[in-house]
């Protein structure tokens, strides 16, 4: 085992420092003194005991969940000890109890998690134990699915460099300006690395390679390190890598230092990660360091390894414990003897036992902290300094809602250097000498709307990813945790669906998880819905439902350009994690369009817009079917002398409850009406709600109408009879107000 290089020639290595020994000690030690290495067989033993006490503790069932980082103390500890706690950044798994325990973590602070404590410092008891996270030590929380982690990662990584490019980004903004930027506090260094750890069964994961491709091609200051104990749960890694071995799978990836590593020899796994770190810090790319480690216990307290490895397969493991081989290795060296190792490890034992006491006696988490930190709770798209009015300029031209959807990207990026905008063919040109020589005229977008962003603002600002949709959002969420504001688009609705693990449980989760430590602010800018004449099944989708299920994001979908730029305003400059959703039939239609309102103009989350003023029945919709709807009021009034209230909620998530009350009451009637799918769709939640609070005041039963359920087809005669048309939502209202 030793190190290999991708396309860059021979590593650079950092100097270890000497602090009393010789050179040639030095170099045999991996530079690490007397002192170190005795501190670096504590801590690995610290971590093992504190392991011992978690299965204690979970056999008395007075804590509830336990999984071990026994067999990868040294792998760890070594990384801790090359790597800077509040400099470089840490996005670990759960097997990482080790390295976080070396950057400075507590044993109490472990142990505070694992009884679930209202004082546990990473979530306030909402995690499962070994989730570590600290603002004070920059360890972002993680979740427990595998692979997610390695995309913020390489976000972090990018924000590290662009604010390294862009200082005055990093500034809070002006007194009396208010926006997330006044909530976080950045921090960069020139030479911060961005650490990131993953088991060998997780590299299966898609997310996995697409951060290696990222990684590789921006030469990011990213350093992997794969723990690799040679089973995922009970599949060994055969199964999992092709060959057994993933270094030999990645080993091609240009501008990597790669390093395959005895992870159980503490002093050769020390050698490599300060080899990779110091190929890092030097800016030549990322690195990938490869630990052999063994797994002595189960993968957790749930699982009896017993069942699925032989007798022999599990001895041989103990053979190589880590453990006892520094230990050992200690004592021949005559670092320490054997009282010098007892005495460490009795005052070892006396650390974990005074965290168990102080743990155990700690007050639980408590049910009324249960809903703080699902959102921000320092600013509410949703509060008062959202709502401002339109400000007349000279340009009162009529104008389409991707224009001015248009006119708000730039108007903001104008006025925060911390938004980036990023996704597939977002960008004007990317081989961008013809777009500056101005022989281009540049792509932004398959539907143009984020056309001449980048001829504005440089390609630092405005690029196009990879054609990876969990790349683009796994990205962004790492950047925003750094207090970026990324501004994603993801290309059409229907091929959302390869973010929707990142959507879900990491940006959903990222500030209520770690109980508002950290938080991840980005937009996400989706084209959606159907009536495009040939859209078909994979360029019509809506779904709305599925996210607005999701607590942790906004959700907002306006039906007219005005709406359009005061959302998206509004969006951008809050502090919560937003999903905007665009319909492609709306962005050029005559409908709703309207005059620049001005670099300010917003509107506040959870407000709904009444279209159309009615006594008799109330229409609740949103999107692309409030000009539908509007069309068919108007009919009503018309035809049959029925005024119909009509009202669109722009915000789905949160939505207008008092809007919505406020109508029933005044016409007993109401249909729900939207684009998608009539069962389980947006509008049941809504119709179930007035019927459970509003039911007295009902003079009929709730009516919904949408989308048949199936999916949209391509003949227009099938779209048209798949999606609510004027026609369907005129009858709807006719039988309604007749009833």
């Amino acid at each position: 085992m030793g190190q290999r290089h991708g396309s860059n020639g021979k590593t650079a290595v950092r100097a270890p420092e000497m602090t009393g020994e010789s050179a040639a000690g030095v170099a045999k030690n991996a530079g690490l003194s007397r002192e170190q290495l005795i501190e670096f067989y504590r801590l690995m033993y610290l971590s093992r005991r504190t392991d011992d006490r978690e299965i204690q503790l979970k056999k008395q069932q007075k804590i509830f969940f336990q999984i071990s980082c026994a067999g990868h103390e040294a792998l760890l500890v070594a990384a801790g000890m090359a790597l800077k706690p509040g400099y470089d950044w840490f996005f670990p798994y759960y097997r990482d109890r080790a390295i976080c325990l070396a950057l400075g973590n507590t044993v109490e602070e472990q142990l505070l998690q694992a009884v679930g404590a209202a004082e546990d410092t990473a979530s306030g008891g909402r995690q499962m134990p070994s989730h570590w996270t600290s603002k004070r030590l920059n360890i972002v929380s993680p979740s427990s699915s595998t692979a997610t982690q390695c995309l913020h990662a390489v976000g972090c990584a990018e924000a590290g460099r662009y604010y390294s490019q862009h200082p005055e980004a990093a500034k809070k903004p002006a007194e009396g300006v208010v926006d997330y930027r006044a909530f976080d506090d950045v921090t960069f260094h020139g030479d911060e690395v961005a650490y990131v750890s993953i088991g060998e069964g997780s590299t299966s994961q898609g997310e996995f390679w697409e951060s290696l491709n990222t990684a590789s091609n921006g030469k990011l200051p990213v350093l992997y390190v794969i723990e690799d104990n040679g089973y995922a749960i009970s599949t060994p890694v055969e199964v999992n890598t092709p060959g057994g071995n993933i270094s030999r799978l990645i080993a091609n990836f240009p501008n990597f230092h790669f390093a395959e590593v005895d992870g159980t020899d503490a002093v050769a796994s020390y050698a490599a990660m300060v080899e990779a770190v110091a190929y890092i810090r030097a800016r030549r790319g990322p690195a990938v360091v490869h630990g052999h480690v063994v797994r002595p216990y189960s993968h957790s307290q749930s699982d009896d390894e017993t069942n699925y490895r032989s007798a022999e397969e599990i001895q041989a493991d103990a053979l190589r414990d880590p453990i006892s081989r520094m230990q050992m290795w200690l004592l021949r060296k005559g670092i320490l003897d054997a009282e010098g190792i007892n005495r460490l490890e009795r005052a070892v034992d006396e650390e974990v036992q005074r965290a168990t006491d102080r743990a155990l006696a700690a007050v639980l988490a408590q049910p009324e902290s249960i809903l703080k930190h699902v959102y921000s709770e320092e600013l509410r798209p949703t509060d008062a300094v959202f709502e401002t009015p339109v400000q007349p300029t000279a340009d009162t031209a009529e104008h389409t809602m991707l224009d001015l959807i248009n006119h708000c990207l730039r108007d903001e990026m104008r006025r925060d250097e911390r938004i980036v905008v990023f996704g597939e063919d977002v960008a004007d040109v990317t081989r961008d000498a013809g777009l500056a020589e101005g022989k281009l005229k540049g792509k932004g977008g398959v539907f143009k709307v984020t056309h001449g962003l980048q001829k504005e603002f440089g390609s630092d600002r405005v690029w196009n990813s990879p054609l990876a949709e969990a790349n683009i959002t796994g990205r962004a969420i790492g950047m925003a945790v750094r207090g970026m504001k990324p501004v994603v688009e993801i290309q059409f609705f229907d091929y959302i669906w390869p973010a929707m693990h990142q959507m879900r449980n990491e940006l959903a989760l990222m500030r209520w998880r770690s109980n508002g430590q950290f938080s991840c602010p980005l937009v996400m800018r989706v084209p959606a819905g159907g009536y495009l004449t040939g859209g078909s099944i994979y360029h019509s989708q809506s779904g709305e439902s599925i996210f607005t299920h999701t607590p942790g994001v906004r959700i907002v979908m306006p039906s007219n350009a005005l709406d359009a730029i005061g959302l998206l305003r509004t969006a951008i400059r809050c502090d919560d994690p937003v999903l905007f959703l665009e319909h492609k039939n709306l962005y050029r239609s005559v409908f709703g369009r309207a005059a620049y309102p001005g670099p300010e103009y917003m509107i506040p989350f959870g407000k709904a817009a009444v279209v159309k003023q009615g006594k008799d029945l109330t229409v609740i919709t949103y999107g692309a079917v409030v000009p539908r709807a509007l069309e068919a009021a108007r009919r009503m009034e018309r035809e049959l002398g029925v005024d119909v209230e009509l009202i669109d909620l722009r915000s789905l998530s949160p939505y207008d409850w008092e809007a919505i009350a406020t109508s029933v009451k005044k016409t007993s009637k109401v249909m729900v009406a939207h684009e998608d799918m009539k069962s389980w769709g947006y509008g049941a939640e809504i119709a179930a709600r007035i019927g459970e609070e509003l039911f007295d005041d009902l003079d009929a039963p709730v009516r919904r109408v949408g989308a048949m359920d199936t999916f949209v087809g391509y003949q227009p005669l099938l779209e048209n009879e798949i999606l609510p048309q004027v026609e369907h939502l005129f009858v709807a209202m006719k039988e309604l107000a007749a009833y």
